[in-house]
């Protein structure tokens, strides 16, 4: 019978403790802003959004923005999206949807900002719904984080560029204060809101990144625990 020796039982733990690791730690797809004038106090921006598909099931039927203080529903105009879908504000921010897309494309819109704020960065708290009723939330301010919100970093003002009055408020509607979709039969009514999302569990298993760092660690600690082990056992026998 052939005898495994230390190195190589060593390297084939460690490549297996990795090969869990990275298996377990999910894909990352992102929704992303890009403008054409990226400045603070900028006038008529058009911002383009890309919200990357990730569902292999169901496509993208609505997109729904909170948007960042400084920057008025009533100030953003659709500029132009996917065919027959519409752009609808309510009163912290807009949708834009329609007909679901085919699985696996992802959505591109873009709009105009009357006037970006006096800032560095912007965020644009993004729930992209599918026809399944799947809702991914890119919601969290920190870029690094799981599920990270759209963010455009801003060049400083133009000297002698000043703020402009707001538009008028968009008035709420029943539709507006309540951007919960309405499930149908057999499914659960999904935490809409990027307010609630931000104390929901991911729909993908329901582990956070941190969870499954956790376990990362915890395989790579028994890995480690099973060469010393063996490390000890070859001594003895010697």
């Amino acid at each position: 019978m052939s005898r495994i020796t230390l190195p190589r039982l060593s390297v084939a733990v460690a490549a297996a403790a990795a090969a869990v690791v990275l298996a377990a730690v999910p894909a990352a797809a992102h929704t992303e802003v890009e403008a054409d004038k990226a400045q603070a106090l900028a006038e008529n921006v058009t911002l383009s959004f890309h919200a990357e598909a990730e569902s292999d099931s169901s496509g993208i039927k609505e997109v729904r923005v909170v948007l960042p203080e400084g920057i008025a529903p009533a100030d953003v105009t659709y500029k132009k999206g996917p065919a027959g879908w519409k752009f609808t504000a309510d009163k912290d921010g807009y949708s834009v949807g329609g007909k679901e897309l085919k699985t696996g494309v992802s959505a591109e819109y873009s709009v105009v900002v009357r006037q970006l704020p006096d800032a560095e960065e912007v965020a644009f708290k993004t729930l992209q719904t599918y026809g399944d009723g799947h809702v991914d939330r890119w919601i969290e301010l920190d870029e690094n984080g799981e599920n990270p919100a759209p963010t455009l970093q801003l060049k400083a003002a133009a000297p002698g560029a000043k703020p402009i009055a707001p538009s008028a408020s968009v008035d709420e509607s029943p539709a507006a204060a309540d951007p919960t979709p309405t499930p149908t039969a057999g499914e659960t009514t999904p935490a809409a809101s990027p307010q609630a999302a931000d104390t929901a569990q991911d729909d993908d298993g329901g582990l956070s990144a941190g969870a499954w760092t956790g376990i990362g660690a915890g395989i790579l600690v028994a890995a480690a625990a099973v060469v010393f082990a063996v490390r000890r056992r070859g001594g003895a026998e010697e």
